[in-house]
């Protein structure tokens, strides 16, 4: 087996590495498969509350459960790598593998550099579901739960959604399935010769849904606009109307930033930003989700120091308990500047990055210093 390895470590992409990338995978897909289970029931249980409300009833509770579970995967696994990749190093340090190994002359840098690859594969599953799969379950168990016990409509907050859009505000009191929206308000400004903007014209609908065009298709139409010499009112059974806000924006407008995929987000940052609106609290939930999500190569490559360190004769129990304290800590951490930086007025850049700054920093020390 010595030999075997010894010839191969010239190769890019050696049976070796290969070897412990695998363990590292293996261990972490069976802590999601048990993690993931354990928060579930946490939500099913947080459903109870609703159950009996309206149609709501036990079925419903276990659809969004299960609807729910690809979102808690992709927020535990940069900790299940992280527990993952103790166990699996553990299991080859347990049976005198790495022993082996090292004494090969494979160095630690080389063994990290097979962790990191392991890592690097989790946490391009992480950007599948928390960018393409989570999303749409999450708004689904939401319509499940929403319409289950609200009948048709959800009313989005006490005074609906109100967005921007140029000289333009939009106000949206009621939100229904595909794309469909009632009580929609339209309010348009202009300069006047001082420079200061007065209103001149106000829409409004019953109804509203997107067209193929992107359009709105408006039902039960009236406006009524503002000039010098008095009003001018309008009525129509429907009317198109052009406003570059989407379906897409009136969900992020709705939506816990938890529950858009980065893509949503940065759509709706840069909505915010061109029409002059306050966006520091999307932007720290852009930046702290693509630092989560590369969080789980280096919370995998954390486990090499502990593993040629202090957890080298540990048990399982022991590398998951360290595993678990750590990734909690971190994830706290995370969520405190989080929420202090948006109080505080602090840089979303630099909320968002910190945490991964400083984990990348202790990771680095930690390999370079193993022996």
């Amino acid at each position: 087996m010595v030999a075997t390895f010894a010839a191969n470590v010239g190769d890019p992409m050696n049976l070796l590495d290969r070897y412990i990338a695998r363990q590292v995978l293996w261990f972490a897909l069976l802590v999601t498969v048990v993690l993931v289970p354990l928060g579930g029931l946490f939500s099913f249980i947080e459903q109870q509350s609703d159950v009996g409300v309206g149609t709501f009833g036990m079925a419903d509770a276990l659809a969004v459960t299960a609807l729910k579970m690809p979102k808690q995967a992709g927020q535990l696994l940069p900790i299940a790598a992280l527990i993952g990749a103790l166990l699996g190093l553990g299991n080859l340090a347990r049976g005198s593998e790495l022993i082996v190994i090292r004494a090969a002359g494979v160095s630690v840098v080389r063994i990290a550099a097979a962790v990191a690859a392991a890592g690097i594969l989790l946490c391009a599953a992480g950007v599948v579901v928390a960018e393409y799969l989570a999303p749409p379950l999450e708004t689904y168990a939401n319509e499940v739960r929403i319409f289950g016990k609200y009948s048709n409509f959800s009313f989005a907050g006490r005074t609906g959604i109100w967005l921007k859009d140029g000289s333009r505000i939009v106000s949206v009191q009621e939100q229904g399935a595909d794309s469909i929206y009632g009580g929609v308000y339209v309010f348009d400004l202009a300069n006047d010769s001082h420079g200061h903007q007065e209103l001149v014209a106000v829409r409004r609908a019953s109804k509203a849904s997107l067209a193929a065009d992107s359009s709105w298709l408006l039902g039960d139409y009236e406006s009524i606009e503002l000039h010098e010499h008095g009003t001018t009112a309008t009525r129509e059974p429907s009317h198109r109307f052009e406003t570059a806000i989407s379906a897409d924006l009136l969900g992020a407008a709705v939506q816990d930033p938890d529950v858009l995929p980065v893509r949503g987000l940065y759509r709706y940052v840069a909505h915010l930003k061109a029409n002059g609106l306050e966006s520091r609290t999307w932007e720290i939930a852009l930046w702290s989700r693509v630092a989560r999500l590369l969080s789980t190569v280096m919370l995998t490559l954390l486990a090499v120091p502990f593993v040629f360190g202090p957890l080298r004769s540990s048990g399982a129990g022991s590398r998951m308990a360290i595993g678990i304290g750590i990734g909690v800590v971190y994830v706290l951490v995370n969520r405190m500047l989080e929420n202090s930086g948006d109080v505080y007025g602090l840089s979303p850049l630099l909320v968002g990055w910190a945490p991964l700054a400083a984990l990348t920093a202790i990771t680095v020390v930690a390999i370079s210093r193993t022996r």
